[in-house]
Formats: C-alpha cells, structure tokens, sequence
C-alpha cells in the first residue's frame, strides 16, 4: 500500500520530541496494523466469536475497563517514529508481526470480557478472581507458579484478575498453541478449559456491550513527544545499588600485570547492546532498567582499574550470566528493589 507522506518524517530527533502527540495525524489504515487486526478478526471468526474489538491510536496499549476496543501506540504506525521509540526507549513493544500479534490477543481478551460481561459470572470470579479488584501499582509474580498461563514477558497474568483472563485467552486463542498438551497437568489448564467452554457458548451471539467509545485518541493528546518520553523513561528509572564490586573483580582483572588489557569498562560499552538485549528476552526486564544497571558497572570497572582478560567470546558469556543472575535476584530476591511495574 502507499506510505502517507508526513511534514515531520524529515525532522532531526530533537524537533521531532518537540512536537505534540496530536500533530502527528497518523492512523491505522494503509499501515502494517490493517494487515494485524485482520488476522486477528479472522482468528476471532474462526472461533465463532462475533466481536470484532474497534480500534485506534493513542499513546499506548491499552483496552480501557467496559469499552470493547483496543488502543495501539502511536510509533508502530510509521518507522520514523518506531525509531524514535527504539531510541528513546531501546525497544519497541510489538513493533514485530509476532509480538503485535500476541499483544493484540491479550487486549482481544479484555474487548470480549467487556463486551460479554464475563467478569459477572460466578465461576470466572471462582477462577480468576473478582474483576473489582484494585489493579496495584507494583506486583510480584512467581516464576514457578503453574496457576497461570504464560504469555506476556514478566508472567503478566499475576498481576490482576482481568490481565489473568486476557492471557489465558491469548493463549486459547493462538493458532496451533497446543495448549492441552502444553498445560497438561498444570492447574492452569482449568482456566484454559473454562474458556474454551465459555466461548464456545458465546460462539454466534452478539455482544450486549457494542459501544465504539475510543478513549485518549492520539487527536486528543496535546503533551510533547519529548514529554511523553520523559515520563516513560522515569517510570522504569531507578538508582542500581553499589552491589557489583566483589562479582566485577572476580570477572575481570584488577592485576596491574594486566594493565595493557582493554579496559572492562570499553569491553562492556562495546558488547553491551547485544548483552542487554539477550538478558532482555530471557528476564522480560525492561531494557532501559537494564540499561542503568550497565551504566553503573562500567563507572565501577573505571573505578577499581578493571581489565578485560582472556577471550571475548568467554568473557561475553561470563558477563551475561552475571548480568542475567543479578537482573533476576533484583527481581524476585529478599531485597527487591521494587515489585514489577504494572
């Protein structure tokens, strides 16, 4: 399809973060998310479900509580603006026809409880929980729980009733997800079990709940890119404990018989973009918090005169497993820095 031309496709980062969310004027159609929602309608006609969820652009993902639509950021509607979102925030969420596709799933969950109000019947609560209950600021999953299905990065469906829902329909809804044979004797089979027969009972009938109500559209929004950007930032930001010392010194070297080795702080800048991604994927940690912890070990190693010895390829694997055992005891350990961010 033609690519809409945009006045502002040509501007630098730093006039681009000055323009206000409503400028943008971007939309859904004629752009990779038509060809997203569509499969996703299909899945849903597949499965006899009627709803067809509405959709528009805002600043985020999100399905707002008893409307059944599906808000998506604005920066996956154009690739100048998914490159800004990569900048600012060294990742971009969905911005792959898998991961949309999973994302647009779980908020798919929310518009048919909306839609069909199934959060008021008496075994979805005996299931899931109540739907009323106050969605927390932090949560903190367990990784070992088999309660839940696992969908979303950082085991989501912990976090409240209705994200427990919207997963487990993901899940269900998937295309050849096996799900029976992937949760068998896992409790949370009853819950997949239970939507495969609530659905099946919806299956042909229209939704009592049909409005089109598009909440916080992007046309609305009058703050800044660079404010928007400021406030996502803050929000994973956090002050990394002086913990590394003893765990750098035992990697890298403090010998001055090694001092004409690489520096370990110019080791970890030059592999930190690979290191960071990598423990990314396999914690669900944020990369920009990810990012800070990095931040905060190279000013150690230039502190204590660390070097880098031995092989790359050694020192690398080293590096991400330390990374990696530090990211999850910050996540799950005694002393968690916080809970994980809703």
């Amino acid at each position: 399809m033609p690519r809409r031309k945009y006045a502002w496709e040509k501007l630098s980062d730093e006039q681009l973060l000055k323009q206000r969310l409503s400028s943008l004027r971007v939309a859904i159609e004629d752009t990779w998310l038509e060809d997203c929602l569509s499969t996703l309608y299909e899945e849903l006609e597949g499965r006899g479900i009627r709803l067809r969820p509405h959709a528009w652009i805002s600043s985020e993902w999100f399905s707002p509580a008893n409307v059944p639509g599906i808000a998506i950021p604005f920066y996956l509607t154009h690739p100048r603006l998914m490159k800004i979102e990569k900048k600012m925030m060294l990742d971009v969420e969905g911005g792959t026809w898998s991961e949309c596709m999973a994302i647009l799933r779980h908020e798919a969950g929310h518009a048919v409880q909306h839609a069909y109000q199934l959060h008021r019947r008496r075994r979805w609560q005996q299931l899931f929980g109540p739907s009323s209950k106050h969605y927390p600021r932090y949560y903190r999953p367990n990784p070992a729980s088999r309660r839940y299905v696992q969908h979303l990065r950082l085991w989501y469906a912990q976090s409240h009733p209705d994200e427990d829902f919207a997963e487990t329909f993901a899940v269900w809804l998937r295309p050849r997800s096996n799900w029976r044979t992937r949760y068998a004797g896992w409790p949370a089979l009853k819950k997949l079990e239970y939507v495969d027969e609530l659905m099946d009972e919806i299956a042909g009938k229209r939704p009592p709940n049909t409005t089109r109500e598009r909440v916080d559209p992007l046309h609305e929004l009058s703050e800044t890119l660079g404010d928007h950007y400021q406030k996502k930032q803050a929000f994973y930001a956090f002050k990394p404990p002086k913990t590394y010392d003893r765990d750098l010194s035992r990697l890298f070297s403090a010998d001055p018989r090694h001092r004409r080795e690489q520096p370990a702080s110019a080791f970890i800048r030059r592999h930190r973009a690979q290191i960071r991604q990598l423990v990314a994927r396999w914690t669900g940690e944020n990369q920009l918090t990810l990012d800070a912890v990095l931040d905060d070990m190279i000013s150690r190693c230039r502190e204590l005169d660390l070097r880098a010895v031995g092989s790359d390829r050694k020192l690398m694997i080293d590096f991400t497993v330390l990374l990696t055992a530090k990211t999850m005891h910050a996540l799950f350990g005694p002393s968690r820095r916080k809970w994980i961010a809703l």
